[in-house]
């Protein structure tokens, strides 16, 4: 989307390739999958009461951005990238953000990614015994509340409204504030007006 990426020195970026079994669910599940065992992971660096998952790839740390996750598919695998902010938090234009070292928690990003190696290994095998209801059940158990207001950008352009929870596909659900239900697959998510050119 010809977005710009920081990485600081010691932080955590990490990619994993992951090949679909049989017996698996829909390989775009995997993305909550892999958010859920992230959250594993920083809840044994920090309050649990301070974390809160944000759709579609996000953790926030006290209302800013802590880390990330992106899941591409390549041919017939797919490419789970994981990022976090271990020892800095880069500048972002349109959102707060925030490191691990921020919130005094310092930590190796190598002793991060194995142990999320090892979180996404143990949520993905109860995904496959389990299906999706179960990981969606988990995800917005650690989510934001529902009726929680938000700003999305989308194709659809930028729409306000409160959070109405996720699909059985997982998307998200939004009760627009123009009075319509909104499914939407694939945007930007935001707790506050997003700034837009020209603004501070």
């Amino acid at each position: 989307m010809g977005r710009q990426w920081q990485m600081p020195e010691g932080n955590l970026a990490m990619s994993g390739l992951i090949r679909p079994q049989a017996g698996e669910g829909n390989p775009a599940e995997l993305g909550f999958v892999a958010a859920l065992a992230l959250h594993d992971v920083l809840c044994g660096l920090v309050d649990s009461a301070r974390l809160e998952l944000k759709w579609p790839n996000d953790v926030n740390l006290d209302g800013a951005k802590l880390s990330g996750i992106l899941l591409e598919r390549e041919g017939d695998v797919l490419v789970l990238g994981v990022g976090v902010n271990v020892a800095a938090a880069p500048v972002l234009p349109d959102r707060a953000t925030i490191s691990l070292a921020d919130a005094g928690v310092f930590v190796a990003a190598a002793d991060v990614a194995e142990r999320v190696a090892a979180a996404f290994a143990a949520r993905r095998s109860a995904w496959r015994t389990g299906g999706f209801a179960a990981v969606r059940a988990a995800w917005l158990a650690r989510a934001h509340p529902l009726g929680t207001a938000l700003w999305v950008t989308s194709g659809e352009g930028r729409i306000a409204g409160t959070f109405a929870g996720l699909g059985d596909d997982g998307a998200l659900l939004l009760d627009g504030v123009d009075g319509r239900a909104h499914v939407i697959h694939a945007g930007d998510v935001w707790g506050s007006p997003p700034k837009t050119e020209g603004q501070g």
